[in-house]
């Protein structure tokens, strides 16, 4: 756990948020600023940076689970006609987090481009 990362500090219950979910691996989280009616944020426990550095530690099962939980929460939570997932990486990425998250957007439209 990194105490300098909020997202380590709310894994850790030290920051209360609103779960979603929550396994051995990864927790779901309702984003304190939302951008769709359902905006979700789904994170590994262990603290990794950004996604390129967990694809480098090969940690292809947290990969996946990351996935597994954010499709599931984006159909269950307003994505019946679809959902967008979004990780944004370094700084030029959009990142201003430095713990892998994947954001959950659904039950709106979403517009391309992004932004």
């Amino acid at each position: 756990m990194n105490q300098d990362c909020i997202f380590c500090r709310i894994a850790g219950g030290q920051i209360p948020a609103k779960e979603l979910y929550r396994d051995e691996d990864v927790l779901a989280i309702e984003d304190v600023n939302p951008q769709a009616p359902c905006h979700a944020l789904v994170l590994p426990l262990q603290h990794h940076d950004n996604i390129a550095t967990l694809v480098e530690a090969g940690d292809g099962a947290t990969t996946g689970k990351l996935f597994e939980v954010a499709s599931r929460l984006g159909r269950e939570r307003g994505g019946e006609n679809g959902f967008r997932l979004v990780i944004n990486t370094g700084s030029n990425g959009g990142q201003t987090v430095n713990h892998l998250h994947v954001h959950v957007l659904a039950g709106r439209p979403m517009t391309w481009p992004p932004g």
